[in-house]
């Protein structure tokens, strides 16, 4: 039978169990180094806590080493990779293929979507390399994502459904790299994307001012999960490794009710063990977001964007009817209460917000209500009651569980059967005396072997097969329960699914013979690895110190030209006179190219302010001091040994 997989982030230890607990089939964290998120970095203790807590559910556990290697850090890594084997963590996600020309322990590898993973080929390519898994590219239809399954039939297919979306293609935007030496493939991306622009035509008229153009609102595809499944997608995975517990609490639960449909129809079953129960309902609207977009899944185009303001606007509550110091009166009522986070756009469209104080009628006190005049309409963008509501009511996962009591010629066994069909018993042997209250006794059975205490099944039914009752003081009921269930554990870890690998030397060509900086080799042994596979022409990394001067340090399917009216394939709009160009407040200038064959836009890098050239300078003068001992470049070195 099919299995599907809800992924979920971790920022730390907290955030994967909360995540657990939630629902989630398994989740992903960065380790101490080499994540792409390098403000998520965590211990190889907290590594082993949650692997040995997720494990009783038969959830997974994956590590994020999906940055860009220079040769100095490549035996770190594999250390690092081997101490994660050796904790029992199920799948490590890279990005740098230098990594599968080093002795790796067996431990299956995710291809993460830094890799650029759209094309049938390329998928097809990690397949017979021995990648277990590829994450693929956001941009992605289902028509395209059903061609990718077709060529590539073995491996799983992994594909974001929720949270943040970088406007570029991942692992090929070079723009915080470009601008201020911070690489998003190093794991230290300053999100340059995040910033207002103002669009210029050729001329130079002003077409858009001061706006965040590059800013894409949130992925959310809840309705297209049973579409993705039928499309080869087996892992569903949520974004957000900065986010904190009651984002992935209540994004998590959310996604859980919503796949558990998708079971439903399919006759397709989880890939972990336990349920979630009680808890808080459910709402992703009332966690972060930036509004939503499916993303091209449907192989076409809709807005996207979210000009006004990259952070969260929330839904409206009012309009404002009148303002009176700080006291709103609002066109409506509402459920707004006290530490609640209210927002507006001013006159001039900045976003501006307060907390609540307190609340009366359809007046509302905010601590300060600078900027807000009546007609503007009032947001929230902070819940409070419904976010207390997550921390209150943790839902706690369980293993459904059954007892059957029964005697022999030796005396007491107890059997226990979890719901996957897996049995376990404990004995209690010698001579047992009978009890004088039967029905009291049936109830003392009954109650002590139905508590839990703090592990993780949930008693749902015990069964006395016995002839007469037996008598065993509550503790030795106590200890018999306890002994039964330490054996289904030792059990459940016997037969707790374990991903499967297979990797060796392949020389299966690479889709393609030559690799520009965007092909993200920085170190030997990635160059290694892709000359093996084909490649004739290497160029190195951007990391590696290029002036990205006058080079695409983005390429995006999202398309300015579409999103602002002017794509001449929709209708006949008039064109502004290209290049079109954007430049950020710190007068970084970008030229954009349209290439409305394949509708994708690409970013230039024109003219870099003097302090993010001064910035940038500086860094490269200290790296080639830190260079200065040895080869500049990496064609220039020896080719390396296994490690």
């Amino acid at each position: 039978m099919k299995s599907l997989e809800l992924l979920a982030p971790a920022r730390n230890l907290h955030c994967g169990i909360a995540a657990i607990n939630s629902g989630a089939d398994a989740v992903y964290m960065g380790p101490p180094a080499f994540g792409a998120r390098e403000a998520a970095g965590n211990s190889l203790d907290d590594f082993a806590r949650l692997v040995t807590y997720a494990h009783r559910y038969w959830v997974k556990v994956y590590a994020t080493v999906n940055t860009l290697l220079r040769d100095e850090e490549i035996p770190a890594a594999v250390r690092l990779i081997h101490q994660l084997y050796a904790i029992g963590v199920d799948a490590v996600i890279i990005q740098d293929v230098g990594l599968l020309e080093c002795d790796l322990p067996p431990i299956p590898l995710t291809a993460s979507t830094q890799m650029h993973n759209h094309t049938p080929e390329r998928v097809a390519f990690l397949e017979r390399v021995g990648f277990h898994r590829a994450v693929l590219a956001r941009e992605l239809s289902f028509d395209q994502i059903r061609a990718i399954r077709q060529a590539a039939p073995r491996i799983e297919l992994e594909v974001f459904v929720h949270g943040a979306l970088c406007v570029s293609y991942s692992g090929q935007c070079f723009m915080s790299y470009a601008l201020g030496g911070r690489s998003g493939n190093r794991g230290q991306c300053a999100q340059p994307c995040r910033k207002a622009y103002t669009l210029r035509d050729r001329s130079g008229r002003v077409l858009v001012h001061d706006r965040h153009l590059l800013s894409l609102r949130d992925l959310n595809r809840a309705e297209h999960l049973h579409e993705l499944a039928q499309a080869g997608i087996t892992s569903f995975k949520i974004e957000g490794r900065l986010k904190d517990e009651t984002y992935v609490s209540n994004v998590t639960a959310y996604y859980r009710n919503r796949l558990d449909e998708v079971l439903g129809r399919t006759g397709a079953r989880k890939s972990s063990s336990g349920t979630s129960r009680g808890g808080f309902t459910a709402d992703p609207d009332k966690t972060f977001n930036r509004g939503y977009t499916d993303y091209f899944l449907r192989g076409e185009r809709t807005p996207m964007s979210s000009p006004e303001t990259p952070k969260m606007v929330g839904p409206p509550v009012g309009r404002a009817v009148s303002v009176q110091g700080n006291e709103v009166l609002l066109d409506r009522g509402s459920d707004i209460g006290p530490g609640d986070g209210l927002c507006f756009f001013d006159r001039n469209q900045k976003l501006r917000g307060s907390t609540v104080n307190r609340v009366k009628g359809r007046t509302v006190e905010l601590q300060s209500a600078d900027g807000l005049e009546s007609g503007i309409t009032v947001h929230r963008n902070h819940d409070h009651g419904f976010l207390l509501d997550i921390r209150k009511n943790r839902p706690r996962r369980t293993i459904a569980i059954a007892f059957t009591v029964r005697q022999d010629a030796t005396g007491l066994r107890l059997c226990v059967k979890d719901e996957e069909g897996l049995q376990a018993e404990a004995a209690q042997e010698g001579l047992i005396p009978m009890s004088r209250k039967p029905e009291q006794g049936l109830a003392t059975i009954r109650k002590q072997l139905s508590k839990s205490g703090d592990r993780e099944f949930l008693c749902t039914d015990v069964h006395c097969d016995l002839e007469a009752v037996p008598f065993l003081p509550r503790a030795a009921w106590n200890a018999l329960r306890r002994r039964a269930l330490e054996a289904l554990s030792r059990e459940r870890e016997r037969h707790r699914p374990r991903l499967a690998t297979e990797r060796g030397l392949d020389h299966t060509p690479f889709p393609e013979t030559e690799l520009s900086y965007r092909g993200n080799v920085l170190n030997t042994r990635a160059e290694t690895f892709y000359r093996r596979h084909g490649v004739k022409q290497i160029e190195p990394a951007a990391e590696s110190g290029l002036d990205l001067h006058g080079r695409a340090v983005m390429c995006s399917r999202y398309c300015l030209k579409f999103e602002l009216g002017f794509c001449p394939q929709v209708g006949r709009p008039p064109v502004p006179p290209e290049p079109l160009t954007l430049e950020d407040h710190e007068g970084n200038h970008f030229r954009l190219q349209f290439d409305c064959t394949a509708c994708q836009m690409t970013v230039f890098l024109a003219r870099r302010s003097n302090s993010a050239a001064s910035h940038r300078q500086k860094k490269d003068r200290l790296k080639r001091l830190q260079q200065a001992s040895g080869p500049s470049s990496f064609q220039a070195r020896p080719k390396p040994g296994k490690l």
